[in-house]
């Protein structure tokens, strides 16, 4: 298999951080610094920073409550404490996604490569739900919020939309909505809202796919291993 998916496997890392490794040389397989488009087999020996990996036979997903002020990348250089920190180190699983350090909600953790590629990919179209509270800085109707979140604006040189938008509860400027996203672009929802002139108070994500956190019944900073007939993807 292609070294990436060896290590997405393994349970190191997602196969696009894998790619940023290799390109570092960072991964060696039987003793050689790896290149892009590598195969390795269970045969080979394969170093990560000069420490063996080796392929993962038991497939773990765990369902965590990121709480806010958490990071949801698997290390980070200034060593803040992230998503890894709150589920068993062993075997060693990594984010599907992520979530910015001010949101909180549903993540899942996992060392099943080809199930967290094939949920996080944008082209199979898994749903992610999210309730945001925001206020507005200027007067805009809830319809046009709905309409300009739906119709989508372009930022950072990409479209960005939601799929839908249910406003639940509205009070002078403050609003409360549910928020559908198919496309997981870095900060989406918060660069979405600035961009119509909208002040994020609170960000969670409240669904993946069919996984709801509320039937999941954890609480900020708990998680729970569920299996992966439980979540409908596109396989």
């Amino acid at each position: 298999m292609r070294i990436n998916k060896y290590l997405s496997d393994a349970g190191v890392c997602s196969r696009r951080k894998a790619d940023e490794h290799i390109l570092n040389g960072k991964i060696k397989i039987n003793g050689r610094v790896a290149v892009l488009g590598d195969t390795a087999e269970e045969s080979d020996k394969v170093t990560f920073k000069e420490r063996p990996v080796n392929l993962s036979e038991n497939k773990i997903i765990y369902a965590l409550y990121k709480p806010r002020g958490i990071i949801s990348t698997a290390s980070d250089e200034r060593g803040r404490k992230n998503v890894l920190d709150l589920v068993p180190k062993s075997p060693r699983v990594y984010p599907v996604g992520r979530l910015d350090k001010e949101s909180e909600g549903l993540m899942l953790l996992t060392n099943d490569g080809d199930f967290a590629h094939k949920l996080s990919h944008p082209k199979h179209g898994s749903e992610k739900e999210y309730q945001v509270t925001f206020y507005a800085k200027r007067d805009i109707s809830k319809d046009l919020i709905v309409s300009k979140l739906i119709k989508g604006m372009l930022i950072d040189g990409v479209i960005m939309k939601a799929k839908n938008v249910e406003i639940l509860k509205s009070d002078g400027n403050r609003h409360i909505v549910n928020l559908v996203l198919t496309t997981g672009h870095n900060r989406q929802i918060r660069k979405m809202c600035d961009k119509i002139g909208l002040v994020i108070a609170k960000l969670e994500r409240i669904r993946i796919s069919n996984l709801k956190i509320n039937d999941l019944k954890i609480k900020p900073g708990e998680y729970k291993k569920i299996s992966i007939g439980e979540i409908q993807y596109d396989n």
